[in-house]
């Protein structure tokens, strides 16, 4: 846990990764700092790809790389995720692999006044405040697409026989800008923000993180009691890999 001390606000954090059952853990987070912010990125590799967990680590360094001298943090985004698009297609044809290597990608920059939120695929960020969802991410899922359309809730995307068709990702070709941002929310009006992989945000209901988190003391506190949950209900299945960063704006 670290603190990053300005007049305005400080932000705490705890970063928990855990493979499940899978042999290979394909997610990875990463954490970054400059003299004006901090950066937080979560990405899923694409598993049965062969190499999801090499994409999802070169994301990661990337973002953290390029964050420690970004000279705007509001702009640090599209520039990060282009510049893990442009590594994975040249990655991908140096290593005679083209199409295998795949992520999705999340990310929260924090600095003194707002928090920068960026997302592909189905790794979620959640915004919370006064212990409640406040906004989250839209998975770029075939479930997503269908709970758009009103053909099913949000509630049966965690069940759905589709839930794992990912329409956008990192390292194939885009038509055009896969990745999405949301618009720069001011700190003063979030509490809490949480990244999670799917094999996380699947296994626990967000009434049950809202709850965990006003009976918590802490991020570490408040992720770990997350971590309980999730595998308790995942308990008798193949459990994917599990990831999550919970930050703390106080």
């Amino acid at each position: 846990m670290e603190f990053f001390k300005r007049k305005e606000k400080n932000i705490t954090y705890y970063i928990f990764s855990d493979k499940g059952n899978r042999e290979i853990n394909e997610d990875s987070v990463g954490f970054s700092a400059n003299d004006c912010g901090k950066c937080f990125v979560l990405c899923d590799g694409l598993g049965g790809h062969g190499m999801g967990d090499i994409a999802s680590q070169l994301v990661v360094k990337v973002f953290e790389n390029q964050f420690k001298n970004t000279p705007d943090n509001s702009a640090f985004l599209p520039i990060a995720f282009e510049a893990s698009q442009d590594l994975l297609l040249a990655e991908q044809i140096k290593r005679k692999c083209c199409k295998k290597m795949k992520t999705t990608a999340t990310a929260v920059v924090c600095d003194n006044k707002n928090a920068y939120i960026g997302h592909i695929g189905d790794s979620r960020v959640y915004v919370f405040n006064n212990n409640k969802v406040l906004k989250r991410t839209k998975d770029h899922s075939v479930p997503q697409m269908l709970v758009l359309t009103g053909e099913i809730t949000e509630d049966e995307i965690r069940n759905h026989p589709d839930r794992s068709i990912i329409l956008k990702v990192l390292g194939v070709e885009w038509d055009d800008k896969n990745y999405e941002l949301m618009k720069p929310l001011p700190l003063k009006k979030c509490q809490a923000f949480l990244l999670c992989s799917d094999g996380f945000w699947e296994l626990i209901h967000e009434n049950v993180m809202s709850s965990l988190l006003s009976e918590s003391k802490s991020p570490k506190e408040w992720i770990l009691k997350m971590v309980d949950i999730v595998e308790e209900n995942g308990k008798g299945i193949n459990m994917d890999n599990f990831s999550a960063i919970g930050i703390w704006v106080e």
